[in-house]
């Protein structure tokens, strides 16, 4: 136990302020937001780790996490100590010697892990006045002392026995904890909620998908907005100055769209809303009438970019669809969309006029029972769950995608309540006799070129770091973390942890000294879909390894 505890003088010394949170993306000796900052850029100004120095790179101490199940959670750094959350399990580990300090833990019925949908995980926590915020997969927000591990307070956010679930990292804005909801494929209807940090209280809910009365409500026929979808199970993102946070929307449900003819509004969305009341200001819609499972989830991702010769306040997204979107931050004006895969078959184009895809004459066909056909991309998406990442050094966004199809036929199968609501079959290609089908890409936002790309199977699904050492990190589902240079995607380094690697990498400042973190361990959704040759060798783990440079000539 910390002597500070004993002494009872820590009350002040794992106190976090709003400007704390603000300021995360330019301070290096914590990480005290998703995101490593409010922006989601997932950039640190860090550089004694760059292209000349990453050979030295090593392992200083890991710590394991009692886990086998999927890891995909992003560590925190606060006043010399990692934070670190699995499905069941919050744990406060020594940042210089890897030791636990303390360990909360949560006990679930057995049923809840049987039911759910979508990965028993948990992508990580916020941090705020002396608190971690996490969900959990029944549901629950918790607080818990950052100092003791002693919970807070516990509040309910959903009944787990109709399928929601808690998988993402809660965010802090204007003091407000907003947390989305998980559960999207298995019949639930998403939301958003807003509650007090101090004491758990639901402060506002607002649902992705209308009521028949509501304003977008007319683009769902009756009763299918019941089970509509729209799940919020990505962290957003949020801007100080505009007082908006940006959250992007899942799916609607079915996956199959035959029987939900429409927009279904707001689902496959990003929304703007203020945190302190909910309300929403506007929305971009990317897919209407999703019937692939193309989401809206992935992060938004805020940067100033130059267009049409004017400084635009943006949101960017790579989203899983196929195109790469830039919105005006401040309306939700469509200002780019452009495709970064090479075979996207789903749509034709996007309608800068209206915003609205052209649906290819595959898709409209695919909106019957019965007819198959064969569509890229896959439900794995062009991009998965996995951030990304953009360093204002090279303008340059980082992301690991997929290039790889699917057969897709509706199928009219019943709602049952803790199955997944398909109504669809699918089935993918041999994936060991194709050429490599993932890519770590880089890509320039306005236009959609991309600079660079590098071949990888199976296909990275852990998020990307970029650095002000011109460096990009990213965990390979075969164990290794590797490093590569932000220009040119040569790799320059990898170090084989143990476990595939599904995690986004972290790196901070302690001692004077740049450390990287990252979490290992194998799972989720390439595991359960793709038979890749190359997995079946890799371990099962659940683990945190830490590296810094070696340190020449020091004891």
């Amino acid at each position: 136990m910390r002597l500070c505890i004993v002494l009872g003088l820590c009350a002040n010394s794992m106190a976090q302020s709003l400007s704390d949170l603000v300021n995360d993306g330019k301070t290096t000796d914590d990480i005290v937001t998703y995101g490593m900052g409010y922006n989601l850029q997932r950039f640190s100004p860090l550089d004694q780790i760059n292209t000349e120095t990453v050979g030295d790179l090593v392992p200083v101490w890991s710590f394991s996490l009692a886990d086998e199940r999927g890891q995909e959670a992003q560590p925190m750094f606060y006043d010399d100590t990692l934070f670190i959350t699995t499905h069941k399990d919050t744990f406060a580990v020594d940042a210089r010697s890897g030791r636990l300090r303390w360990r909360h833990d949560v006990n679930y019925p057995k049923q809840v892990l049987r039911n759910l949908c979508c990965g028993i995980v948990n992508r990580g926590a916020a941090l705020y006045d002396g608190k971690l915020y996490r969900a959990t997969v029944d549901a629950q927000l918790l607080a818990i002392d950052m100092e003791t591990g002693k919970e807070v307070w516990r509040s309910q956010q959903a009944d787990w026995k109709e399928s929601y679930s808690g998988t993402s990292a809660p965010l802090i804005a204007n003091g407000v904890l907003i947390a989305g909801i998980a559960g999207g494929d298995q019949g639930t209807r998403g939301f958003l909620d807003g509650w007090d940090p101090q004491t758990g209280k639901q402060l506002w809910r607002k649902y992705t998908v209308p009521l028949p009365s509501e304003t977008g409500g007319d683009t769902w026929p009756a009763g299918t907005h019941e089970l509509g979808g729209g799940a919020t199970w990505i962290t957003g993102s949020y801007d100080p100055e505009l007082d908006l946070v940006y959250w992007g929307v899942g799916n609607p449900s079915p996956w199959s769209a035959v029987d939900r003819p429409g927009d279904n509004l707001y689902t496959d969305s990003i929304i703007a809303l203020r945190p302190e009341t909910g309300e929403w200001v506007w929305y971009y819609q990317m897919t209407p009438n999703d019937t692939y499972d193309y989401d809206g989830v992935n992060e938004p991702i805020l940067t100033t970019l130059t267009i049409d010769g004017k400084p635009r306040k943006v949101v960017m997204q790579a989203n899983r669809n196929g195109y790469f979107y830039v919105l005006d931050r401040n309306t939700g004006e469509l200002l780019r969309a452009n495709q970064y895969v090479d075979k996207l078959t789903w749509a034709k184009g996007i309608d800068m006029k209206t915003g609205r895809p052209i649906r290819s004459e595959e898709t409209l066909r695919n909106l019957k029972y019965g007819v198959e056909v064969k569509v890229w991309p896959s439900v794995l998406g062009a991009k998965n769950w996995a951030p990304g990442s953009y360093s204002p050094k090279t303008g340059l966004v980082y992301v690991n995608s997929n290039e790889l199809s699917m057969t897709f036929k509706p199928v009219d199968i019943p709602f049952r309540r803790g199955t997944s609501y398909f109504k669809a079959e699918f089935n993918f290609p041999d994936v060991n006799a194709l050429p490599p089908t993932g890519r770590l890409r880089a890509i320039e936002p306005v236009t959609g070129k991309r600079v660079w790309e590098m071949a990888i199977d199976p296909p990275p699904n852990g998020g990307t770091l970029v650095t002000a050492g011109d460096l990009v990190f990213t965990g390979l589902q075969t164990g290794e973390l590797i490093a590569c240079d932000a220009h040119s995607g040569e790799e320059l380094w990898r170090y084989q942890t143990g476990s595939g690697i599904i995690a986004p990498p972290v790196t901070y400042e302690l001692d004077g000294e740049q450390y990287v973190a990252v979490l290992s361990g194998s799972g989720a959704i390439v595991s359960w879909f793709f038979s890749y040759k190359d997995m079946t060798q890799v371990n099962k783990g659940g683990f945190v390894t830490v590296f810094r440079l070696h340190r020449r000539g020091k004891k």
